[in-house]
């Protein structure tokens, strides 16, 4: 007679992954984080997102409620995010916020090209005018020399200010 808690030897056995209930409440609190910066982001920028509708209109929900009724809409919205696909969201969310990073990154470039054009003069507009080649060289000489007289003066860097604004402008025409 055999016994009924042996398994015959062809039959596989399943392995079963217990999850804590600690754990369970973590992934649920790491979804509804995600929620909520989905909820921070403009409109425009969520319409990039592969949202489901109903996620979609739980967090315009959301952007409209406030104090008690905003924090049940992102409970709700974890919810919902339990049956979503969270790496395309999370690739989307990275990509956003590498865009303002990348963004703030570029301005201090432009930045340090600035102040090396007020303190080296000619070598640094070279240089400006190899990055843009479409640079008004007389233009940026002008703004330096204005740039370094005020300096002296202990006036208002009001060309050192207009040489950041043109570099900016000739960044954006090359992207």
């Amino acid at each position: 007679m055999a016994r009924k808690n042996q398994k015959a030897p062809w039959e596989e056995e399943e392995e079963i992954i217990w999850v804590s209930k600690t754990e369970m409440k973590r992934d649920m609190e790491e979804l509804q984080k995600l929620g909520e910066e989905l909820v921070e982001l403009r409109p425009s920028a969520l319409e990039k997102f592969p949202l489901s509708e109903d996620l979609a209109d739980a967090i315009k929900d959301a952007q409209r409620f406030k104090n008690e009724a905003r924090r049940r809409q992102l409970q709700y919205i974890g919810k919902l995010m339990r049956f979503e696909d969270i790496e395309p969201l999370q690739a989307a969310l990275d990509k956003v916020r590498n865009k303002h990073s990348q963004a703030t990154a570029e301005l201090h470039k432009l930045e340090l090209l600035r102040d090396r054009i007020v303190e080296k003069g000619d070598e640094a507009i070279s240089e400006a005018t190899e990055l843009y080649p479409s640079a008004d060289r007389q233009r940026l000489r002008q703004l330096a020399r204005q740039a370094n007289k005020e300096k002296q003066a202990g006036k208002p860097a009001k060309a050192y200010r207009e040489i950041f604004q043109v570099l900016k402008a000739l960044n954006e025409e090359e992207s």
